[in-house]
């Protein structure tokens, strides 16, 4: 019988890194650099309260916009990183990761055909979860020359009349690349003079290592065209607590929620819990996790430039983005035999978009000691085929 799949959905291929990763799951004793999910434990003051959730016999439904608890600790939240405020009552959106919020943000924006401008590479889902909302997605891409970062120049050249929004994703994954200050107030203007609805989602931004995470919901004038997405995933370790918010003027967050209630209703009540004690009793759990993340960012950079991997060095994210496009190899082919010959998962770069050609990318989210012989690994592959040049210029 022909298939009756959607042809918009049928058309979307399947995720690279999920793909990849269906591989890596048969193999033993394989290092992964290749999934982007905190090595930490969520801090147990975190599950504690998760923990009491349930001793409580909090099981039940929340309102679809979550509870309001927490909907004030993220306005307290968002108003002391960067100078906004959102009502608690109808301008946050508690969703189930931010995957679902950049979902329903583009579904209750997008009519069928509108442009939404984004930029390679980027996270998996961008590119479909457009064409999902029936948009039709407009793919910048960024390189080594620009630092990954979107510019002025190539967003005028992507907009047309019927460019409806500006994605954005900084921290980048899979690049590492971050934005200035300068950059989001560039893109600001340059949102503001089209008058684009921007769509950021800021999951990384509490792993920003060499200078304060500049977002563009505080440049003046963007509150009010900004849905601003975020998540406990990352900066708090909580992957599988799958909760993600949204912050936006009134009428957008309604819009998402109308989406949400009859699709997800509300995110688990647990989570949600939990959600309140990670913003209401920080301590420095985020900041020890991050001084981490550093430590092996230097470590892995340090090491890619040793072997002669050149490497853009990452500001943000636990992701190093090498080139391997003078080996001879595509990504893919890196990637497979790196996995068969050495047992050491990364991800190809095309899986980011097609000028992830030449990269792969590399998660530090593993021990210092998994990164370590990571690396020598990696140094043993890359001399079985290579050039006879390859001269490795320091220990690792």
């Amino acid at each position: 019988m022909e298939t009756k799949v959607a042809s918009h959905v049928r058309n979307i291929p399947r995720s690279g890194i999920r793909d990849f990763f269906d591989i890596v799951s048969t193999m033993r004793d394989v290092i992964s650099l290749g999934i982007g999910e905190p090595d930490f434990d969520t801090p147990w003051h975190i599950r504690e309260a998760a923990v009491h959730a349930l001793e409580r016999g909090n099981t039940g439904y929340t309102s679809n916009l979550g509870l309001l608890s927490l909907r004030r600790s993220i306005s307290d939240y968002v108003e002391r990183q960067y100078g906004v405020r959102y009502q608690p009552e109808k301008e946050i959106l508690i969703t189930v990761g931010v995957s679902e919020a950049l979902d329903l943000a583009l579904r209750a924006i997008i009519e069928p055909g509108d442009e939404v401008i984004y930029h390679e590479p980027c996270y998996v889902s961008y590119g479909p979860v457009i064409l999902f909302a029936h948009g039709k997605p407009v793919a910048i891409e960024t390189g080594p020359a620009d630092g990954f970062r979107i510019t002025r120049d190539r967003l005028e050249a992507a907009t047309t009349p019927r460019t409806k929004a500006l994605m954005l994703n900084y921290p980048n994954n899979p690049t590492g690349a971050t934005l200035t200050r300068e950059d989001v107030r560039s893109i600001a203007e340059f949102a503001i003079e089209h008058d684009l609805i921007v769509i950021t989602d800021e999951i990384y931004a509490e792993l920003t290592y060499d200078q304060p995470h500049a977002s563009v919901v505080s440049v003046p004038g963007m509150r009010d065209r900004t849905i601003f997405l975020h998540g406990f995933s990352k900066g708090w370790a909580m992957t599988g607590f799958r909760l993600g918010y949204a912050c936006g003027p009134a009428d957008l967050i309604e819009a998402m929620m109308k989406i949400h209630q009859y699709t997800m209703l509300c995110a688990s009540v647990i989570s949600q819990e939990a959600a309140v004690e990670a913003l209401q009793n920080p301590g420095n759990d985020v900041e020890e996790m991050r001084d981490e993340y550093r430590r092996r960012r230097n470590f892995l950079h340090r090491s890619f430039q040793e072997l002669g991997l050149p490497c853009m060095r990452p500001t943000g994210a636990f992701y190093a983005f090498p080139s391997i496009g003078h080996l001879g190899l595509t990504s893919k082919e890196f990637a497979l035999r790196l996995l068969e010959e050495e047992k050491v998962a990364v991800v190809p770069g095309t899986a980011f978009g097609a000028c992830g050609e030449g990269f792969v990318r590399c998660a530090y989210a593993t021990s210092m000691e998994d990164l370590q012989e990571a690396v020598r690994r990696i140094e043993r592959f890359l001399r079985r085929i290579q050039a006879p040049s390859f001269t490795r210029i320091a220990a690792c």
